[in-house]
């Protein structure tokens, strides 16, 4: 069993069927599914994106917007989803702490390793936002980067698929799943795991990248027990 993870959840996944916005029923979700973990005795950090609020990439894409400013805007849009993810848990009675990379000190806490490792220790759900706090850069390198900083034994990015397929399964038939894969075929192949930063920083650490469906009940407790029926995981 793993005993610290940091688990990626994206922007999108907490839109649910609007595809924009907060959905407050997978927020509680998500936070009962932490709250599993921390009941076992599991010190879990998150990483969470702002696609269901903005992305750099997209705002910038007509030149009225820089995409060092469109960043920053996708940065911001991560920190309203940490907020809201703090709130869940708190709800249920999970102690977390908010750490944005960029300093907002009315919000959360700025960035410190040292004081993300003291929370963890204590049995609190650290929640990183502001992605790195450096434009160019994704929540999939951010979740990456933090992991390796506070030493998790292993990175789940939680998404709406049960793992990582040769191809986009919603596309093609005949996709298949990849239940194991090396950093290396990750790389040359460009399977989407996560973008070639992440994975190239994952392989540097020695990093297990696990891809998971967030919407199986209690899967992220199964994964961290050593099932991996309903993933796929990188090493």
């Amino acid at each position: 069993m793993a005993k610290r993870v940091l688990i990626k959840f994206s922007g999108e996944a907490l839109a649910g069927n609007d595809g924009y916005g907060i959905d407050t029923k997978i927020l509680k979700y998500i936070a009962h599914e932490i709250k599993e973990l921390v009941d076992n005795g599991i010190e879990v950090a998150i990483v969470v994106g702002g696609g269901n609020i903005i992305r750099g990439v997209s705002a910038a894409k007509d030149g009225i917007i820089k995409r060092t400013s469109g960043d920053y805007m996708g940065m911001l849009a991560t920190v309203i989803n940490g907020v809201a993810i703090q709130e869940a848990l708190e709800s249920i009675g999970v102690e977390s702490r908010l750490q944005s990379a960029i300093d907002m000190h009315q919000i959360g806490e700025s960035f410190i390793v040292r004081r993300a490792r003291r929370h963890l220790e204590k049995g609190r759900v650290v929640v990183f936002a502001a992605g790195t706090g450096n434009p160019y850069f994704t929540t999939d390198t951010a979740a990456t980067l933090r992991a390796s900083e506070i030493g998790a034994e292993l990175l789940i990015k939680a998404t709406k698929v049960d793992g990582v397929y040769d191809k986009d399964p919603q596309k093609y038939d005949d996709a298949k799943k990849l239940n194991e894969l090396s950093y290396d075929r990750a790389l040359s192949d460009h399977i989407k795991v996560m973008d070639d930063t992440a994975i190239a920083l994952a392989k540097e650490n020695k990093l297990p990248i696990v891809v998971c469906n967030m919407f199986e009940k209690s899967n992220l407790l199964s994964i961290i027990n050593g099932d991996m029926t309903l993933c796929s995981i990188v090493k």
